[in-house]
């Protein structure tokens, strides 16, 4: 017998949840308190631990409802650069992600996913809504890679006329210049490049700034400067021996192996470094020949494995090539022979014991710095030596990843629009929205990682794509294993009778606990809370929401109708739009 409805009879709600127990400062519409932006840090760490900001639930969300162009838009707007990221991001997200939590699997494969929505998506230019209509003013922008592209394209989108220069022949910075093609098509840069163009956008290559045209006539000629020039300057190791032939800068061979097909090197090839282009060169060195009988090839690292900056999978990647690689051993000098390198000495990390690894092509994979040699101006620094002068990207704060660089250029594109307009004029806000469902089940939890399938070893070239990009099915199937953070359940304390029937649903034991006390910030925001096992202690019952895998179970159980589901977003808002709003 249903007992619901009776018990809904005895137990009359208030009109509203206390104030100090809410989550949330609003129950729906937009929120601005400080302890709304904390709840959505907290509860969804994916977002929270990606440098651009994007709503990776959401689009996770479009991928297994089969809404491929949805999901790329979502990503287009945070982003950037979707198709690109989905295949050379560093992934800082999947780190956090939940579903990667001790006992919960593996997390999300949500890279994979980034690329899956702009493999099935549409394949014409995706253009932005602009935020507001022409300012009249006027940005030049020094370097067409990603940090320079994404200021210019949200600098156009604030309503300002971009022109970025360029001193290579195309723009794309690292992304032609450093990134192998078998790691990243050019059609799949060229596409979205070309949708920022497409805003309008002029792109002017094959000028160096400081030589063909100076600094200063930029300056004079408009209304802010963003220099996103990069890191093109190489750090070398300065050891005996420095000045032998055969020793490149990693960036320098990449380069040239990525606008030619080909690079100078030598059948006994050391790479030194532990990061995204130390993988990039050595890969790269494989398919020029060095895996064959005749030739020798070798990674060295000073650090640990763990210690290595690279994509996930890439190590798996550099075995799977049969590219051995050392760890803990540190550059001492190249050794010479007749006027010729013929190897470098390393020293074990920890110890004094020390051994040679013979080469005659040494690739330094061992980071770059910004060139300020160009700028006909005192060189920039915290304090910019102009008040037109900015700085974006890896230029502003040293070599970083593509995901950063493009976070850096935002964020330096809303100080120039205030710069330039005297005020600011956008604003995040909390959008709170009521909910039926979430689409999840606990059953979801057990379905594995999809594995990216690649092409076989044996027929890996320098132009050939190896991760092949998952089929539709498997990119829903990957995509439906996402908890759903950006959603909320909420106990409302008026309503909850204590019935416990919630407890007895909950799929995960710390999922909904019962609290002796509860501890909140002046802002309402939790900060600490005590649980008990035993019911004459209790004082309220409350969602976990890092434990929830918002699969339904308890809401479906309570009689009484009193937790709440509500979607959660972050929202951009013209401030005279939120303004004229509260009023």
């Amino acid at each position: 017998m249903d007992f619901s409805g009776q018990i809904k009879a005895l137990f009359k709600p208030a009109e509203r949840p206390h104030p100090h127990t809410a989550e949330l400062s609003v129950r729906t519409g937009n929120g601005c308190a400080q302890k709304d932006f904390d709840w959505l840090a907290a509860a969804v760490p994916c977002r929270t631990a990606c440098p651009a900001g994007t709503d990776i639930p959401a689009y996770l969300t479009a991928i297994a409802e089969g809404k491929p162009d949805e999901a790329y838009r979502i990503n287009l707007q945070d982003n950037v650069f979707p198709a690109v990221l989905g295949r050379v991001c560093s992934r800082p997200c999947e780190a956090a992600c939940r579903h990667g939590y001790d006992g919960l699997g593996d997390p999300v494969a949500i890279c994979f996913s980034k690329r899956s929505a702009a493999d099935f998506a549409q394949q014409g230019p995706v253009l932005p809504a602009p935020w507001f209509p022409p300012s009249g003013k006027r940005v030049a922008v020094v370097g067409a890679g990603v940090a320079g592209l994404t200021a210019a394209r949200n600098l156009t989108l604030l309503g300002h006329r971009v022109t970025v220069y360029e001193k290579h022949s195309s723009p794309g910075g690292m992304l032609n210049q450093g990134i192998p093609e078998f790691r990243l098509p050019r059609l799949v840069i060229a596409r979205e490049i070309e949708q920022i163009t497409a805003l309008g956008i002029e792109i002017i290559c094959n000028t160096a700034i400081g030589k063909a045209l100076p600094l200063h006539l930029l300056l004079d000629e408009n209304d802010a400067v963003v220099l996103a020039a990069g890191t093109q300057k190489p750090n070398l190791l300065n050891l005996p021996g420095c000045h032998l032939p055969g020793i490149r800068h990693g960036l320098d061979f990449l380069l040239e192996a990525n606008e030619s097909g080909r690079a100078g090197i030598g059948k006994r090839v050391i790479v030194i470094g532990g990061g995204f282009t130390a993988m990039d060169c050595a890969r790269t060195a494989r398919r020029l020949g060095a895996h064959t009988a005749e030739w020798d090839l070798k990674v060295l690292y000073r650090r640990s494995k763990e210690a290595m900056r690279t994509t996930p999978g890439e190590l798996e990647e550099l075995d799977a090539e049969g590219i051995p690689l050392a760890c803990h051993a540190t550059p001492v000098a190249y050794l010479e022979s007749g006027g010729k390198l013929c190897g470098m000495r390393f020293r074990q990390t920890g110890t004094h014991e020390e051994f040679d690894v013979p080469a005659d092509t040494v690739l330094l994979a061992t980071g770059q710095f910004p060139d300020l040699s160009w700028i006909d101006a005192p060189p920039p620094s915290a304090a910019l030596p102009h008040e037109k002068l900015f700085m974006a990207g890896d230029f502003a704060h040293g070599s970083s990843s593509l995901i950063e660089a493009i976070a850096h250029a935002k964020e330096t594109a809303h100080r120039i629009d205030r710069f330039l307009m005297g005020t600011k004029r956008l604003q995040k806000t909390l959008q709170v929205e009521n909910a039926a469902a979430t689409g999840r089940t606990p059953a979801m939890d057990q379905i594995p990682r999809q594995p990216m399938p690649t092409r076989p070893v044996a027929e890996r070239s320098l132009a050939g794509e190896v991760e092949q990009g998952y089929d539709e099915e498997a990119a829903a199937t990957e995509a439906r294993r996402c908890y759903r953070c950006h959603y909320k359940f909420e106990i409302d304390q008026d309503k909850c009778i204590k019935c416990d029937l919630c407890l007895k649903a909950k799929p995960r034991p710390e999922c909904i606990l019962m609290l002796k006390t509860i501890r909140h910030d002046d802002e309402g925001k939790v900060v600490s809370f005590e649980p008990t096992d035993y019911v004459r202690e209790m004082k309220l019952v409350w969602i976990n929401q890092d434990e929830c895998i918002r699969c339904g179970n308890c809401q479906k159980a309570c009689p009484v109708d009193a937790i709440g589901l509500q979607k959660i977003s972050l929202a951009t808002q013209r401030c005279h739009d939120r303004t004229a709003e509260q009023a």
